[in-house]
């Protein structure tokens, strides 16, 4: 159950994640930044369910509080690129945002060797 719960952890941070940014003195230059909601649907393996996170972009660097190490971007026509890695488990996703919206799929494997995938879909809440 705890394997489970690190493996979710991570794959949820995927749409929207990466090491922490200094919030307060980055200036928003991407019709992207902001405050989103992102809700991820575990669909096969070992992240089945649904689960929803706050995320910020902030000059298109995604920015999420988890543990994992992660690096992602949104570009200037709204393709979102990351990856997740934390300790033997990793995961790779990708999508779209537009200026309000977005989706996109994500799949990893976690430190047991099974194959996690789903797709998420976000929300501008703010920003």
């Amino acid at each position: 159950m705890a394997a489970r719960k690190l493996v979710v952890a991570a794959i949820a941070a995927l749409p929207f994640a990466l090491a922490p940014v200094d919030y307060a003195q980055a200036q928003a230059r991407t019709m992207y930044d902001g405050s989103w909601s992102v809700v991820v649907n575990g669909q096969t393996g070992e992240c089945q369910g649904t689960f929803n996170y706050s995320v910020q972009i902030v000059d298109g660097i995604i920015g999420f509080g988890g543990e994992a190490s992660v690096s992602g971007r949104v570009s200037p026509n709204g393709a979102v690129s990351v990856r997740v890695v934390s300790g033997a488990q990793s995961a790779a996703g990708s999508g779209r945002l537009s200026r309000n919206f977005g989706s996109g799929s994500f799949h990893g494997q976690s430190s047991g060797g099974g194959i996690c995938a789903g797709s998420w879909v976000a929300q501008r809440t703010g920003g």
